[in-house]
């Protein structure tokens, strides 16, 4: 859509609503750091993973789950040591963390700590996407 009109003079209207579009379409959108169980049940946590993330995406953010991406190249077992400290370098990138499921394993209560040295919110959900107060 051209600024301009068939006579090529400027066409406010026609500017003024290329504007909006484009500020809709370029939106700001926070990042947000899924944390959720990975190790102890993989194909069900990914699962969930991937719903946590879907819930994300409807709330309006641009979810980050590492452990979606990085067991794919990453031995669960050899690299771990190695796949928290990427975990802490994306963590810093993101505006919140947001933490589900019933259980805190090993690996997410350090990147919730992590979060907190951060000074990071730290939002908790059950595994049903509802928000939920953590002690």
């Amino acid at each position: 859509m051209s600024y301009f009109n068939e006579a090529h003079y400027p066409d406010p209207t026609a500017g003024e609503a290329m504007r909006n579009i484009e500020k809709r379409e370029n939106a700001y959108l926070p990042l947000v750091y899924i944390c959720s169980a990975y190790r102890s049940n993989p194909p069900v946590n990914v699962r969930r993973a991937r719903e946590y993330c879907r819930f994300a995406v409807r709330r309006g953010c641009i979810p980050l789950a590492p452990h979606l991406l990085f067991p794919q190249f990453l031995s669960e077992e050899k690299d771990r040591a190695l796949a928290m400290r990427m975990n802490f370098v994306l963590l810093r990138k993101c505006r919140e963390l947001w933490a589900f499921g019933t259980e805190i394993t090993e690996g997410m209560q350090c990147e919730i700590e992590k979060a907190r040295a951060l000074r990071l919110p730290v939002r908790c959900f059950s595994t049903k996407c509802e928000e939920v107060v953590w002690e």
